[in-house]
């Protein structure tokens, strides 16, 4: 997963071996630039905190998925392909899962890691062919940063081969996402179809917000040639 050609991918490697030996708060900056076989002025080329390594490893995490996600054939639930779009990120983050449980039990935290963490899952849903446009594609990608985070701590804990835990929590968390989003889908048609009502009551356009008023009609040409209308 981690392109350790590079000195990039040397140092997320890194980070992440140092993170599986000790806890993620006592990793060091200067630390992981030594288990890279670099050095600080080096490192900073390249990452300016530690949180900004962990959303390149989000970010590698994502391309491996994309690369290994299974090609759908069209007959299955959107809840179905996320499903297994999740499933295959947890199998490309297994190798990794000693390092993750040290950063998640330091629970690190920031803005920029924030939003790498929702883009992620932006990319997951895309991956299951779900859309993320408009108000209930936000409303997707906050909800499945919510169901993924809650079905990690699961997964950091579940030591069975099979991961049935993890499958059960994870399929658990979906079904009710899925009724969530049934909810917000009728809320919002219910919003539009009223706001639409209202509009026609005042005589007010609905067609979209780049309508302009229409001209104001022309009498009909006179039937005298040569004469403007009146």
């Amino acid at each position: 997963m981690l392109d350790q050609s590079t000195l990039k991918g040397r140092i997320i490697a890194a980070a992440m071996r140092l993170a599986a030996e000790r806890p993620w708060s006592e990793v060091l900056l200067k630390d992981i630039a030594e288990a890279a076989g670099t050095d600080l002025t080096a490192l900073r080329r390249e990452f300016p905190s530690k949180s900004a390594i962990l959303s390149a490893f989000i970010r590698a995490a994502d391309d491996a998925v994309l690369a290994r996600v299974p090609k759908f054939t069209g007959g299955e639930s959107a809840r179905d392909r996320l499903f297994d779009v999740i499933m295959t990120r947890f199998d490309v983050l297994e190798p990794y899962k000693p390092a993750l449980k040290s950063i998640a039990a330091s629970r690190p935290f920031d803005m920029n890691l924030a939003r790498r963490m929702m883009a992620s899952q932006a990319w997951m849903l895309h991956a299951a062919g779900i859309g993320t446009d408009g108000v209930m594609g936000v409303s997707r990608v906050t909800g499945l940063t919510s169901v993924y985070a809650g079905v990690m701590e699961t997964w950091l804990a579940d030591d069975d081969a099979g991961l049935a835990r993890t499958m059960a929590a994870l399929d658990g968390r979906l079904r009710r996402g899925e009724q969530s989003m049934r909810m917000l889908s009728d809320v919002l048609n219910g919003a539009d179809r009223l706001a639409s009502g209202v509009m026609r009551a005042f005589g007010c356009s609905v067609s979209g917000s780049n309508d302009k008023p229409a001209p104001a009609p022309q009498a009909a040409a006179s039937s005298t040639p040569g004469h403007p209308p009146i």
